[in-house]
């Protein structure tokens, strides 16, 4: 059975060169991120790998679980943890059975039950909602209540919040059932990164 995603997931910004984003990465995960989420858009293979290699390895020394946004081929390859996928990354059940079993599988299913129970069907162990609140990260996406987490925890999903979660409002999302919180500004674009993570992490624990 793939491990479950709990506490603060943090997702790495889009587009850093690799001393930043390994020193950023590094303060997350020392802040207490249960779980790291690589997300680069940016088509450089030869980055990517290196870039996903290297958190691969930060994330084994803290015990955090690795997870590759959209790219199956390049989770395969570097044995993350696992791969999210978002609507159009490729479908659930192929990316089970080239993963294996005990591969995390995430879904994006935006403001949609439906989705969710249609990813879960597919193979998905773990659904994510958002934005729950307005995102500087995807400021076009669309708006998911915090009512899908009940619904969700009624499935028996794994649910994830994400979409401008900061430590302020983290509260009311745990507190609807959501059992992570995926973060990129709220911890990424502050001052002191580990601070930061500190703070979201310990709102699992109040």
């Amino acid at each position: 059975m793939p491990p479950r995603l709990e506490g603060l997931y943090a997702v790495t910004p889009d587009g850093v060169d690799d001393a930043r984003l390994f020193s950023l990465a590094a303060a997350a995960l020392e802040g207490g991120a249960r779980a790291l989420q690589y997300r680069d858009k940016s088509g450089d293979a030869e980055r990517r790998l290196r870039q996903a290699v290297e958190l691969r390895r930060l994330c084994r020394l803290s015990g955090a679980l690795f997870i590759v946004n959209d790219d199956v081929g390049l989770a395969a390859r570097i044995g993350a943890d696992g791969v999210h996928l978002g609507r159009d990354d490729g479908g659930i059940a192929a990316a089970r059975g080239r993963l294996g079993a005990d591969a995390i599988v995430g879904a994006s299913c935006y403001d949609s039950i439906a989705l969710a129970r249609a990813a879960l069907a597919a193979g998905a162990s773990y659904v994510a909602f958002g934005a729950v609140f307005p995102s500087r990260t995807k400021p076009d996406a669309v708006a998911a209540p915090l009512s899908l987490f009940a619904e969700a925890a009624a499935l028996g999903a794994n649910a994830v919040a994400i979409g401008g979660i900061t430590a302020d409002n983290a509260g009311q999302v745990i507190a609807a059932g959501a059992d992570a919180v995926a973060v990129v500004g709220g911890v990424f674009d502050a001052d002191d990164v580990g601070a930061a993570a500190r703070t979201l992490a310990g709102r699992f624990r109040v």
